[in-house]
């Protein structure tokens, strides 16, 4: 009888919220969101409900909902943790919806908190610690080729790579010219 009683508990304090301000709220409170991702949210938990675009302008008057803020914050964060180039992180803010004028100033402060250049360094390091010797032309496309996905632009790539004493003598036979910032780019 007691276990009920918990399971019924339980349930009645994750019933979803009835309200768009409420679960908007419940939301934020998990992670930060862009407006436009919280405006499609909230349109699919509450199709035809016309508190959406109020709960969404309360949200924006009250500080909690800032496409300005929520970008710099997603900029710096993946430039510092997850080592990013700022062509990925561009992706990774247009894909989480937002304004596109906020980008490129996020972007900007993002990477005047860290170099970029420093970054790709570090992490061709942590690359070439992971990667069994002997170096071949495949490896090393496939280092270049990880580099860009993670977002640095080609040009960096390949000046960063023939600088190294390690790489130089496969990268001096190897046509680098393959790996395009095509490759990256919508």
């Amino acid at each position: 009888m007691a276990a009920r009683s918990k399971i019924s508990n339980l349930k009645s304090r994750t019933k979803p919220p009835r309200e768009p301000f409420a679960a908007a709220l419940a939301m934020l409170a998990r992670r930060p969101y862009s407006v436009a991702e919280l405006r499609r949210a909230l349109q699919r938990k509450f199709p035809s409900h016309p508190g959406t675009a109020e709960a969404i302008a309360r949200l924006r008057s009250l500080g909690y909902l800032d496409d300005r803020k929520f970008a710099e914050q997603v900029a710096s964060s993946l430039a510092r943790n997850r080592a990013f180039g700022r062509h990925r992180i561009r992706r990774e803010l247009k894909g989480r919806l937002v304004d596109y004028r906020h980008i490129e100033p996020a972007l900007d402060r993002a990477f005047e908190e860290s170099d970029e250049r420093q970054l790709l360094e570090r992490t061709i390091d942590r690359k070439l610690r992971a990667l069994k010797l002997p170096l071949t032309p495949r490896k090393l496309q496939s280092l270049c080729q990880s580099l860009l996905r993670r977002g640095f632009a080609s040009s960096d790539i390949i000046k960063a790579v023939r600088q190294r004493p390690e790489l130089k003598p496969v990268a001096e036979d190897l046509d680098l010219s393959g790996v395009g910032d095509d490759a990256i780019r919508e």
